[in-house]
């Protein structure tokens, strides 16, 4: 595995993501957020780590769906409209 400065890696057996901050023959020198907020930075061997699969945000999944319900939001404007035009053609007749 080619690992460089900046890739996200994950240990085999689970735990934080970790941003690869050095790479040497058979460790990385990795860093990660604990739960409180501390900076971590721990060599690690290279056997014990696989890249980790990124996963898209939450915040581009909301900003989608928004932008789902603003369309319908606009079609159901359109037809408010419509009925509304109709029944004044109805009553003038």
């Amino acid at each position: 595995m080619d690992l460089k400065p900046g890739d996200v890696v994950i240990l085999k057996s689970g735990g934080h993501p970790m941003t690869v901050a050095e790479v040497h023959d058979d460790a990385v020198a990795c860093l990660w957020m604990g739960g409180e907020g501390d900076l971590f930075r721990e060599t690690l061997p290279l056997a014990a780590l696989e890249l980790a699969e990124i996963e898209d945000s939450d915040d581009e999944e909301d900003e989608e769906d928004q932008d789902d319900d603003e369309e319908e939001d606009d079609e159901d404007e359109d037809h408010d409209e419509d009925e509304k035009a109709s029944r004044k053609k109805r009553k003038a007749a």
